[in-house]
C-alpha cells in the first residue's frame, strides 16, 4: 500500500517538475547567448535546490508511510493511536510539500499586477491594526510612526499587503521574548518610504548577503521563497526593498515606491518620473 501511494507522489513530482521547467523557458525573455548561459546556470542550481527541497518530505512520508503499514498489519488500540500519530506527519510533510511546489511556481510566474492609487499611510494603519491582536500575543508592542502628508503611490495593494504581512511575520519569529515592532513612513525626494524595524535576534553579515535569494532561510521548517517572492514584487513596481542589521539588536527593512501625485482629475495619476 504504501509504496503505491508513495509511487503516485513521486509520480505527480516527476511530471510536475518538468511541466515547471517549460513555464520557465516560456516565460524567459529572448536574450543573448551570453545571458541565456548564465541563466541557464542560475536555472539549474534554483531547480537543484528545489528538488533537494522535495526530496526530504518524500523521505519522511514514505518511511512513515511504510511503518503505518507495518501497524496496521496487526491493528490495536495501542496501535492505532501510533498510526494515527504517523498519519499526522504524513500530513504535514504533505502540506510543506506542496507549500515548497506553490511558492516555486509563484517564484517563476511573472506577477499580474492591478494597480491603483493609495495612499501608503492608510494601507500601513490597516494592516498594523490587523496584525496587532497577533502582536500582542506575542509580546511585541507594535509602534506606528506615519507621516503626516498623504503619500500616494501606483502599487497592487493586495500584493503590497502580502509582502508587508510577511515581513511583519518575520520580524514576530526574530522576537522570540517580545519586543517592539516600529513603522515608519516618510517622503524621499520622488520616493514614498516604508520602514519596518524589530528589536529582534538580528541576522548576520552572511546572512543579510542571501537573504533574498531563492531556497535560503534562516529557519528550519521555512520555504526560503517568502523574501525572494517580496523582492520580484517590490522590483515589478519599479521599487526597492533593502535591509539593514547588526546580530543582537534587531533588524529593519526598506521599501520605497516612487511617489505619485493626483493630477486635475482625481482619476487620473501621475508618476513622478
Amino acid at each position: 500500500m504504501w509504496q503505491f501511494i508513495t509511487g503516485i507522489m513521486i509520480g505527480v513530482v516527476a511530471v510536475g517538475l518538468p511541466w515547471s521547467l517549460r513555464v520557465i523557458q516560456k516565460k524567459r525573455a529572448p536574450c543573448s547567448h551570453g545571458h541565456e548561459h548564465e541563466g541557464l546556470i542560475k536555472l539549474s542550481k534554483l531547480t537543484g535546490e528545489l528538488a533537494h527541497e522535495i526530496k526530504n518530505p518524500l523521505s519522511t512520508i514514505k518511511v512513515n508511510l511504510k511503518l503505518i503499514q507495518e501497524d496496521l498489519d496487526g491493528l490495536s488500540d495501542t496501535l492505532a493511536g501510533r498510526a494515527s500519530r504517523k498519519i499526522r506527519i504524513v500530513q504535514g510533510e504533505a502540506e510543506r510539500l506542496h507549500s515548497i511546489l506553490d511558492g516555486f511556481l509563484r517564484f517563476i510566474g511573472r506577477p499580474e499586477l492591478h494597480p491603483e492609487v493609495t495612499d501608503l499611510n492608510e494601507l500601513i494603519s490597516d494592516l498594523v491594526d490587523f496584525f496587532q491582536p497577533e502582536a500582542a500575543a506575542n509580546h511585541i508592542t507594535s509602534r506606528k510612526a506615519l507621516s503626516e502628508e498623504a503619500l500616494y503611490c501606483c502599487v497592487d495593494s493586495a500584493m503590497i499587503k502580502q509582502v508587508i504581512l510577511n515581513l511583519f511575520v518575520n520580524a514576530q519569529q526574530a522576537m522570540d521574548h517580545g519586543g517592539e515592532l516600529i513603522i515608519r513612513t516618510f517622503r524621499q525626494k520622488d520616493w514614498v518610504v516604508l520602514q519596518i524595524n524589530d528589536t529582534g535576534c538580528g541576522i548576520s553579515p552572511d546572512t543579510q548577503a542571501k537573504i533574498f535569494e531563492p531556497y535560503y532561510s534562516g529557519r528550519r521548517k521555512g520555504t526560503g521563497l517568502g523574501l525572494a517572492i517580496a523582492k520580484k514584487i517590490i522590483d515589478s513596481h519599479n521599487g526597492t526593498i533593502s535591509l539593514d542589521s547588526e546580530p543582537g539588536r534587531g533588524t529593519a527593512f526598506t521599501i520605497r515606491f516612487p511617489r505619485c501625485t493626483l493630477g486635475p482629475n482625481s482619476e487620473e495619476l501621475k508618476t513622478i518620473e
